[in-house]
Order: structure tokens, then sequence, then C-alpha cells
């Protein structure tokens, strides 16, 4: 893997036995959002591969994402790199829930990507445990057929986490993917993040610029002129702080990737980030 310069081993985080940069890339919207949307493969591949030059190891992709278009976008991307230096997140919809229908959902995923997938998540709690329960066995099965490598969750508030964890025959839950931000940091209120800091549960946060809302804060880009860095670079920093929180900011174009990138390799300090939070 190429990694960048600026990366110091703080921005190294774990997921499973795994290390991940702390910035990833979503896919959300990328080859379309409920539908496929072919008009910018060619673009959405290309700044994908660029992510990966630069360093950036992980993408978080998810079936539902443009009805597998996306998956099918990024099996494009990783083509030619080295996949085991890699990290590739994917999730089922509540809709495939169940022991027969989770099994058939992880192999149509893996067959768009063209690959293994290292971590393979519950998209949302759905409303019937007995599904989430039969789920996560099937999972666990297919991580002894080497189809997947790490269980995880995703949107799962404190409760329903530690049921999860609780069912789990074999293998653990190492991730939980939930929406985390300097605006919206239910995970600190909640008690959620200092639980899955304590059972080194990676938690992965997703819409952590509020969809470009926080690029464009004036507090946060005078804070980040102090680090000659961007209020977006700011706000991601917020997040990665933590020693086991992973940001994944929409992949969107080349200068979006690379300013994502630029969040890592410092910290702000102790008062800034205290300072961050009254932005917003």
């Amino acid at each position: 893997m190429m990694v960048l310069k600026m990366v110091k081993i703080s921005d190294l985080k774990i997921i499973g036995d795994d290390k991940v940069t702390a910035i990833g890339m979503g896919t959300w919207g990328i080859g379309g959002y409920e539908s496929p949307d072919y008009s910018r493969d060619e673009e959405n591949v290309e700044v994908l591969r660029y992510g990966l030059e630069l360093g950036i190891n992980l993408i978080d992709t998810a079936e539902f994402y443009g009805a597998g278009h996306s998956e099918e976008l990024v099996g494009r991307a990783i083509e030619g790199f080295d996949r085991d230096e890699l990290f590739i997140i994917s999730k089922v919809w509540p809709t495939n829930f169940g022991y027969e229908r989770a099994k058939r959902a992880v192999r149509a995923s893996a067959k768009r990507l063209g690959t293994y997938i290292d971590l393979y998540l519950l998209h949302w709690p759905g409303t019937e445990w007995r599904k989430i329960e039969e789920t996560l066995h099937a999972l666990e099965e297919l991580v002894d057929e080497g189809l997947i490598r790490y269980i995880g969750v995703s949107n799962f508030d404190l409760e329903l986490l530690k049921r999860s964890q609780e069912a789990m025959r074999k293998y653990e839950i190492v991730a939980n993917e939930v929406k985390y931000s300097l605006r919206d940091r239910w995970p600190e209120t909640s008690g959620l993040l200092d639980y899955m800091k304590k059972e080194k549960i990676a938690l992965i946060a997703y819409t952590p610029l509020e969809k470009g809302s926080l690029a464009r804060n004036p507090c946060l880009a005078e804070i980040g002129r102090k680090y000659g860095k961007s209020a977006a670079q700011v706000a991601l920093n917020y997040l990665i702080w933590e020693e086991n929180v992973i940001a994944i900011p929409k992949a969107g174009r080349k200068e979006h990737v690379e300013e994502n990138a630029g969040a890592m390799g410092w910290r702000l300090s102790r008062e800034d980030r205290e300072r961050a939070r009254g932005c917003v």
C-alpha cells in the first residue's frame, strides 16, 4: 500500500486485527442511489483509484447503493492494487436478513466486487430480532468459508449492539457504522462511543461532514487556519481524534478525496477540539 507521507501511526486504526486509515472513502450515491446510475462510471472509478493511490486503504459500500452498482464500481477501482493491503466494507439490507437470504446477498456482493469482503455489516436493524440473529449466524458461517473476514453492524444503538454481541456464537462484532459528526454527537452523549472504546469495537462515522455543511462553517475555518487546514479537515480531525473512530466522507471528487486525506497526520489540541464543539 502506498501510504500518505502525512499519515502517522496514530492515523492507522484497528478493525479486527487489521490496520486501516483513519479516513476511508464512502460510496453512497456513487453509481446511483436506490437505482443504478451509469452516467459517471469512469469518473467515479478514477476518483476511487486516486484515493487508493494517495494511500487511503478503506472503501465503504453496500448492496443497497445503486442497487449493487456501487459495489461493481468498487470492484473495478481496486483492480491492479494489492488486495491484501485494502479493506473493503459492504452491507446487507434488511430485506435480505435471514439465514439463507443473507448468504445469497453476501455471495452476490462478493461477485459484484470480484473479491472477498473484509467487513460485512447489517445495514440497519430492521424490525425482527429473529432475522437479525439468523443473519449474524449465517455471517459467522461465511467467515469460516472465507467469503467475509469480519462481522459488524450499522445504525445499532447501544442496547441492540450489546444484544448482537451476546448472540454471536463464534466470532465478535468488530465494528458499528453510525451517523456521527460535530453536529450530531449522539454516540458521545448516548454512551455508545465510550462502550465501543472499552470493547475495542471500531466506530465508523458516516455523514461526517453533514453533506458538506461543516465544510462551509466559518468558525471551523477559523480554527483550521491555525493548523493550515480547512473547515472540513477540522471537522474530520475532530472525529478521528478518538482512538477507535474512522470517518468515511463521500469520495465524490478528486479534490474532495485529497482534502479528506489531509485531515490525517496531525491533531487538534484538546482546547481547539473543545472549541470546535461550540462552532455548531
